[in-house]
């Protein structure tokens, strides 16, 4: 009979298949985007899907796919099901990357590419335990499985749409946070606030950002401008935090902003290019002449990432403070709309925030529509699985694993205070997840599989 405080182990023994399987799967540029018929959540995120579920009957386990949104590969025999979430769509790869961001890069020990951290290396490593699980001949109280989203960072309802058809897992956890044990997520509001016409004189167009929960690092405004306003924000560029690039065309003068991209979960460890250029061209054009909207969002957010010009500034001791992130801003002839996203601690009123942030915005003529609201998450710390979890961590690494909350957002939403968010990163990494040079090192990420395997066994054999 295995010991259990050792069974992480067998995991080792697949680490080049699981590095190959890793590179083949970010080869397919899954982006997820709303779509419909056969691929509501685009056809790339579909393939990137199937391509897991393919692999996982190759290795002999049941599959299922939910409508091309979700599925899953499963091992053992049960009423209950316990199961590890995972997602195999990613955010836009962005600019900057020296090589191609979706065929991975090995150097130094590390993996870069788009989604091997964020989630595609965890839904793979996810994946083989199940098989180390299967080719040891476990036999487990109840089923195991390794779910695989195709939406999740647009936040759609793939895991809903699942869960239609299928059992609610009795417990689970998502390798798409940090150790040790992140059994409390923020609630995640997502706004967009629109005019319903540009209104502004000197401002002709403005786009900056890709998705809603990420900084962006790139905005480009297009301006109607006298000389003497372009030499005012020249002059003020040059003093200012940021790196402005003017340009002249045939339409008037382009102003390129650039920033740092970062996850909405802490914008301030981004540099936001399309906050820092609607500043700037406040600072020497005046509001009035930027439109409703971007006056608004000079206004009411400016430079900050903490909601206190919006009167929405919290914080609390679970969970911390309030962040806030302007990730997508458009502003052109058919209108202009800003897409927010909002990180508000597991004890605060989401509904209150909301209507504080749709009376100030009533007040310049703006409209809020709630693109999507996800409820804070909290599972108790002495709750059976995180005790679980703790022990799992604990048998690998000989430390307990901490508890900590999160502003991101994850799975573990989904499983109705059954399951929470358990790694795959450790204190002092930096895996750029959402940004250019995204990466895991092989070394450590290999410690993450083992405590995963010893997660996923415990969670079968309890």
């Amino acid at each position: 009979m295995e010991n259990t405080m050792q069974f992480g182990q067998h995991i080792l023994q697949y680490q080049e298949d699981i590095l190959r399987d890793i590179e083949q799967l970010v080869r397919i540029p899954s982006v997820a985007a709303v779509g419909g018929g056969e691929y509501p959540l685009g056809e790339q995120a579909a393939k990137a899907l199937q391509w897991i579920l393919n692999r996982a009957q190759e290795m002999g386990l049941e599959t299922v796919n939910t409508d091309n949104m979700a599925g899953h590969a499963s091992y053992g025999e049960g009423d209950e099901v316990a199961a590890v979430l995972t997602h195999v769509d990613v955010v836009p790869a962005g600019d900057g990357w020296k090589t191609d961001p979706f065929t991975v890069l090995r150097q130094d020990g590390k993996l870069y590419g788009r989604g091997v951290a964020d989630d595609k290396g965890p839904a793979v490593v996810a994946l083989y335990c199940l098989k180390a699980l299967k080719d040891a001949g476990v036999v487990g109280k109840r089923k195991i499985r390794a779910i695989f989203g195709a939406g999740e960072e647009i936040n759609s309802d793939d895991i809903a749409h699942y869960l239609k058809t299928q059992p609610l897992p009795v417990m689970g956890f998502t390798p798409d946070a940090d150790y040790g044990v992140c059994n409390r997520e923020k609630g995640i509001l997502r706004l967009k606030v629109s005019a319903p016409s540009h209104n502004g004189t000197t401002l002709t167009a403005m786009y900056g950002g890709t998705v809603v929960n990420a900084v962006p690092d790139k905005a480009v405004a297009l301006l109607d401008c006298t000389e003497q306003e372009d030499h005012q924000l020249q002059r003020l560029a040059d003093g200012r935090e940021g790196n402005f690039d003017f340009q002249y065309t045939i339409d008037g003068l382009k102003i390129v902003s650039y920033g740092k991209a970062s996850h909405a979960m802490h914008p301030q460890e981004g540099f936001n290019a399309a906050t820092h250029l609607i500043s700037l061209l406040a600072a020497g054009l005046g509001e009035a002449v930027l439109g409703s909207l971007c006056a608004f969002l000079d206004d009411a957010v400016g430079l900050e990432c903490n909601g206190n010009s919006l009167g929405i500034a919290q914080s609390d001791e679970p969970s911390g403070a309030l962040t806030l992130n302007v990730g997508v801003v458009q502003v052109g002839s058919e209108g202009a709309s800003a897409g927010i996203d909002i990180r508000y601690p597991v004890t605060a009123d989401g509904d209150a925030i909301l209507e504080k942030i749709r009376a100030r915005a009533q007040k310049e003529g703006l409209t809020v529509e709630v693109e999507s609201h996800s409820k804070p998450l909290f599972v108790p710390d002495d709750s059976q699985l995180v005790q679980l979890l703790n022990q799992a961590y604990q048998s690998v690494t000989g430390q307990p694993a901490e508890v900590y909350a999160t502003g991101g957002g994850t799975y573990a939403r989904q499983l109705a205070g059954r399951g929470v968010a358990f790694g795959p990163f450790f204190k002092g990494e930096n895996p750029q997840y959402h940004n250019v040079g995204e990466n895991i090192d092989i070394e450590r990420f290999m410690q993450h599989a083992q405590i995963c395997l010893e997660a996923m066994y415990r969670m079968f054999t309890a």
